[in-house]
């Protein structure tokens, strides 16, 4: 079964320093994106899409080659449009059985995360959610069979909204990563106070040197 993986990254950013680019700004002396397009790219799923919005040109130079970069014009609507945009792209390509969303501003998040969902998709899971300490977070995995319903969503519920009426197979993840949210300008200086973008990026190191 093949499995993509999709980096949503064309949200506001609203709650951010006046006048910076969330996902532009930089933690562990590279830009917050990159970090969950690496954690993407790590897992080995493919293919792999960025979806860009706001200041979408600005965004999509920083997406390294071989990833395909995703216009998501609806984004002011909420990420509901921009997984919709995701889907949308995948549809027509008829080898992909399921995708992997991701968050471009959680950038501890793991690429072993994206991993075990895969896993999971191939042991019969048709929608699958990432753990960490019992509580849900990202990514998602959302089969194929789901997509019309997850086009259909609308506002700033994401693939949340699917789990409601669909069962869901939870994956433990608590030991790959941590879903840390980026929504202020304190929130990227905590994690550069804390360390954490240093072992995110050791992580990445190590991938690197499997590969």
């Amino acid at each position: 079964m093949v499995v993509a993986a999709a980096v949503l990254a064309a949200g506001r950013g609203s709650r951010f320093a006046r006048g910076t680019h969330k996902l532009t700004a930089r933690v562990g002396g590279r830009p917050l994106v990159a970090w969950a397009i690496d954690a993407a790219i790590g897992s080995g799923l493919a293919p792999v899409l960025v979806v860009v919005g706001r200041r979408g040109r600005r965004v999509a130079r920083l997406v390294p080659p071989g990833v395909e970069v995703v216009r998501s014009w609806r984004w002011r609507r909420g990420i509901a449009h921009s997984l919709g945009a995701a889907l949308t792209a995948l549809e027509s390509v008829g080898s992909v059985d399921a995708v992997c969303i991701g968050l471009a501003d959680q950038p501890l998040v793991g690429s072993r995360s994206y991993g075990r969902l895969a896993r999971a998709h191939a042991e019969g899971a048709v929608l699958a959610v990432a753990t960490y300490d019992g509580q849900r977070a990202n990514p998602v995995l959302i089969d194929r069979s789901l997509w019309s319903a997850a086009r259909a969503l609308r506002g700033d519920a994401g693939a949340r909204m699917l789990m409601t009426g669909h069962t869901v197979t939870e994956v433990d993840c608590t030991d790959t990563g941590a879903p840390t949210d980026v929504d202020t300008l304190e929130d990227l200086r905590a994690i550069e106070r804390a360390g954490e973008w240093k072992r995110a990026a050791d992580g990445k190191r190590d991938r690197d040197a499997d590969h």
